[in-house]
């Protein structure tokens, strides 16, 4: 039986599943669809680079060194993009 291939996942979709695929948390299906993303777009891989890089940088930074002014901007930040894509 043929199966229909699965759907490509749009860029945007790539920026959300970022941290499930660098964590290793995505199901093989759907991690073979973040992979064949990648291979076609150049934008997306160079996202992925500097997310590892960011992740590598600030992975051990404890988080008590986070300033209390800075949590809150970060908390606002993040409130602010969510609200937004309601």
């Amino acid at each position: 039986m043929n199966r229909p291939a699965p759907a490509a996942l749009s860029c945007r979709e790539m920026v959300e599943l970022v941290t499930d695929y660098l964590e290793g948390a995505l199901s093989p299906s759907d991690a073979a669809r973040f992979d064949a993303h990648l291979d076609a777009c150049d934008g997306c891989t160079r996202y992925v680079e500097q997310m590892r890089a960011t992740i590598a940088a600030l992975g051990h930074l404890p988080f008590e060194a986070l300033s209390g002014e800075a949590e809150r901007h970060l908390l606002d930040a993040f409130r602010d993009w969510r609200s937004h894509r309601a």
